[in-house]
C-alpha cells in the first residue's frame, strides 16, 4: 500500500528571519542564502523536460529534485511561494500573505471544529482511503463493498485521545478473503480493487515531494508562518509550538514526533484519496462526479483534523490528477483498466437488474438522506471553492494547454469523445490562469474535473458529436449541464440522445441530423440558428431560439402542451418549415390543456411552410394546426 505519512519544512517571519527554538532558547537566524532548485527549474531548465506522463516512474525516494522527478516538478508553483530551506524549519516565505492567508484558514476552521467534525476527521484519518472512498458510489456503495470484500477495523472515533497509536487492519470477524482498502483481488471486483491499487502503486507516494519542499505542518506553525518552538513538551511528549492550529483531540498521539520526517506540503491522505476516486469513476463513471466531490470533502477533512494546511491539500490533488492521469495512460495498464471497467459494469448491472442504459438511474436513485452526494447543486457548490482554497488570482487569463494524456481521465465518463474532444472538454471547463501553485509544470491543479463531467464549457469551434444507441450507458444518452459559451456551434449525430440543461450562450447555432437533442433548459440552443435535418429536437417544457429555426428533411420537433402557458418554442427570427418535417405533441401531465382550447405552441416574427404532420400522445383529443404569418397554434378536439 503507498505510504500517506507526511515529511518536513521551514518558515520565516517578515523581516526574512527564521524564529525557531534549539537547545530551548528561541533564535533568530538569518534565512539561508540558498540557491532554489526549484525557482531555477521553475523558470526554464536548459533542456525541455519530458511529460509527466512519460516520465511519472521517477517518482521514487532517491530523486528530490525537479530535474529528477516528475511529481518534484509538477508541483513546482509551489515554488514561487516557498523557498526550501536546508533543514525543516529553515525555508523562507516568497508570499508572506498566502502562507499567512493558509495557516490562518486552519486557526479559524480547527478553532470551530464540531465534536463530530473532529470525530470523522480522526476516522479519515485513520481508514484506509481505498476503502473511505467507496460510500463516493452511493446507492452501489453496498454492493461494491460486498462484491470486493472490503473491510475496515475503523468505523468510529473515541471520545477522547485515545492510549496509543491506531491502524486499520482486517477485523477478526470479517468474511474470509476479505482485504483493507477497495478490496481482494479474488472477488467479483477484484480487477477494479487492483485498478485502484495500481493507481496508488509504487510511483505513488508524496514522500518525495515532501523531503523536496520541506513545508511544516500546520500545528507546528505560527500565523507569520514561523516555526517556534516554546521549548516545551505536551502530555504526550510532543514538542509544544507556538500555533492556534488545534489538532483534533482523537489525533494527538497519531501524529509523528519527528519534525524531520513529517512535512505537510503535499498531503499524502490527499494524493491517496484522490487516487483512489478516479480509479473508482474509471471503472464506474456513473458516479464519476460525486466521487471527485467525496474526494474533495475527505481531503477537506485534513484540514478539519489540523493536520493539514490548504496548500498541503491542493498539492495532494495536484499529484494524484497527474499521477492518476500516468497510469490510465501507460500501454502497460490499457488491459487491467478495460477488464475493470467491464468488471464493474457487469457485476453491478446483475446485481440491480439494470442495464447499460439504466444503471445510471439506479446509481442516482437515492435522495440525500442516504446518499450524501445526491444533491449535483450542492456538489458543484461544495467543490468549487475546494479547487483553490485561499490562493488569490492574480493575472491575465491565459487558456490551458491540457497536459499530455490527462483525457485518459474522462475515457469511460465521455467515452463517445474523442481523444481531441475530451482535451477541448477539460481545455474549456479549467480553472482560470492566475492561481499560484496550481499554474506549476503542466498546469495539473488547473483541470476542473467535477465540471469536465458535465462535458465542454465552450465551444470554441464547431462541434460534432456521435452517439450510438446501441452501445449502451453514456454511448446512448448523456447531459451536457455547462453552461456553454463560446464561437462555435453543435452538431447531434448518431442514434443516441443528448440533453443540454446549461443556460448556453455559443454563438456557432444547432444543428441536429439524427437521434435526439433535448433542449433541457430555455436557454439550451445558444445564440444562434437552429436547423434541424434528421432525427428529433425535442424541447423540454420552453426553449428559446435566438436566431432562425429551420426544419426539414425526415425529421421532428417534439413539444410539450401545458395549460394556461406560453408558446414551447419561441424564436426571435423565423420559421422556416420543409418537407418531412414533423411536429410531435405531448400533453404535460400535471397541467394538461382542456379539450376545446387553443394552445400556442410556436411564435416567430415570421412563419413559412407548414409541417407535414402533427402528432398528439392522446387517444382522446387530435391537435388541429391554426397557421399564422408569425406563429403556430393547435386547437384540442375530441376524436
Amino acid at each position: 500500500m503507498p505510504s500517506s505519512a507526511g515529511h518536513h519544512s521551514p518558515t520565516l517571519n517578515r523581516r526574512g528571519f527564521l524564529r525557531t527554538s534549539l537547545g530551548g532558547s528561541a533564535a533568530l537566524v538569518a534565512a539561508p542564502a540558498f540557491v532554489g532548485w526549484l525557482g531555477a527549474a521553475d523558470a526554464k531548465a536548459a533542456t525541455a523536460p519530458a511529460a509527466f506522463v512519460d516520465d511519472y516512474k521517477t517518482n521514487v525516494m532517491a530523486n528530490q529534485t525537479p530535474e529528477t522527478n516528475a511529481v518534484v516538478r509538477a508541483l513546482g508553483g509551489f515554488a514561487q511561494i516557498w523557498k526550501t530551506g536546508g533543514a525543516w524549519n529553515t525555508g523562507t516565505p516568497l508570499m508572506p500573505d498566502v502562507l499567512r492567508a493558509n495557516v490562518r484558514y486552519c486557526e479559524r476552521i480547527t478553532t470551530e471544529r464540531t465534536d463530530a467534525e473532529a470525530r470523522k476527521a480522526f476516522i479519515i484519518d485513520r481508514q484506509h482511503q481505498s476503502y473511505s472512498m467507496i460510500d463516493g458510489l452511493g446507492p452501489l456503495a453496498a454492493l461494491y463493498k460486498t462484491g470486493a470484500k472490503a473491510v475496515t477495523s475503523i468505523t468510529s472515533a473515541p471520545d477522547g485521545t485515545p492510549p496509543a497509536k491506531i491502524d486499520d487492519a482486517v477485523p477478526a470477524d470479517a468474511p474470509a478473503g476479505s482485504a483493507l482498502g477497495a478490496g481482494s483481488y479474488d472477488s467479483e471486483l477484484g480487477q477494479v480493487a487492483r485498478l485502484v491499487d495500481t493507481l496508488r502503486g509504487n510511483w505513488a507516494s508524496g514522500n518525495p515531494a515532501k523531503f523536496a519542499y520541506l513545508y511544516p505542518r500546520p500545528w507546528r506553525m505560527n500565523e507569520d508562518s514561523e516555526v517556534v518552538d516554546t521549548g516545551g513538551k505536551d502530555e504526550f511528549g510532543f514538542p509544544v509550538y507556538e500555533s492556534k492550529v488545534v489538532v483534533a483531540p482523537q489525533l494527538l498521539r497519531q501524529r509523528s514526533d519527528k519534525p524531520t520526517d513529517d512535512g505537510g506540503f503535499p498531503s499524502g491522505h490527499t494524493n491517496a484519496l484522490h487516487l483512489a476516486s478516479l480509479a473508482y469513476a474509471y471503472a464506474v463513471p456513473e458516479r464519476f462526479q460525486e466521487l471527485v466531490t467525496r474526494a474533495l470533502e475527505l481531503a477537506h477533512t485534513r484540514i478539519v483534523a489540523g493536520m493539514h494546511s490548504p496548500v498541503d491539500v491542493l498539492g495532494g490533488r495536484i499529484m494524484a490528477t497527474a499521477l492518476a492521469a500516468a497510469t490510465l495512460a501507460d500501454p502497460a495498464n490499457s488491459g487491467l483498466k478495460a477488464a475493470a471497467r467491464a468488471q464493474a459494469l457487469a457485476y453491478f448491472t446483475e446485481k440491480t437488474g439494470t442495464t447499460a442504459d439504466s444503471l445510471y438511474a439506479y446509481a442516482h436513485s437515492a435522495d440525500t438522506g442516504t446518499d450524501p452526494y445526491a444533491d449535483r447543486e450542492a456538489n458543484a457548490r461544495a467543490a468549487r471553492p475546494r479547487l483553490t482554497y485561499i490562493l488569490p488570482r492574480r493575472g491575465r487569463k491565459d487558456p490551458l494547454t491540457v497536459p499530455k494524456g490527462a483525457e485518459v481521465l474522462l475515457e469511460t465518463r465521455l467515452p463517445y469523445l474523442t481523444a481531441a474532444q475530451r482535451r477541448e472538454v477539460l481545455r474549456t471547463t479549467a480553472l482560470p490562469s492566475g492561481y499560484v501553485l496550481l499554474d506549476g509544470f503542466e498546469q495539473w491543479g488547473r483541470l476542473n474535473l467535477f465540471a469536465a463531467a458535465d462535458g465542454y464549457g465552450a465551444f470554441e469551434r464547431d462541434v460534432v458529436v456521435t452517439l450510438d444507441a446501441a452501445a449502451g450507458g453514456f454511448h446512448a444518452a448523456d447531459s451536457w449541464r455547462n453552461d456553454i459559451e463560446g464561437d462555435g456551434g453543435l452538431t447531434k449525430r448518431g442514434s443516441g440522445t443528448l440533453s443540454l440543461t446549461g443556460h448556453n450562450c455559443y454563438h456557432g447555432g444547432t444543428a441536429v441530423e439524427a437521434g435526439t437533442l433535448v433542449a433541457a433548459s430555455p436557454g439550451a440552443l445558444g445564440e444562434g440558428d437552429v436547423h434541424v435535418t434528421g432525427g428529433t429536437l425535442r424541447v423540454d417544457e420552453v426553449a428559446r431560439v435566438r436566431g432562425s429555426f429551420v426544419q426539414e428533411g425526415e425529421s421532428a420537433l417534439e413539444l410539450s402542451l401545458r395549460g394556461k402557458h406560453g408558446p414551447a418554442l419561441t424564436v426571435r427570427r423565423r420559421v422556416l418549415l420543409g418537407r418531412g418535417s414533423v411536429l410531435s405533441l405531448r400533453l404535460d401531465a400535471e397541467r394538461p390543456p382542456a379539450a376545446g382550447t387553443t394552445v400556442p405552441v410556436l411564435s416567430a416574427s415570421q412563419l413559412r411552410g407548414r409541417f407535414d404532420r402533427v402528432e398528439l400522445d392522446s387517444t382522446s383529443l387530435r391537435a388541429v394546426p391554426v397557421y399564422t404569418a408569425d406563429g403556430l397554434s393547435v386547437r384540442l378536439v375530441r376524436q
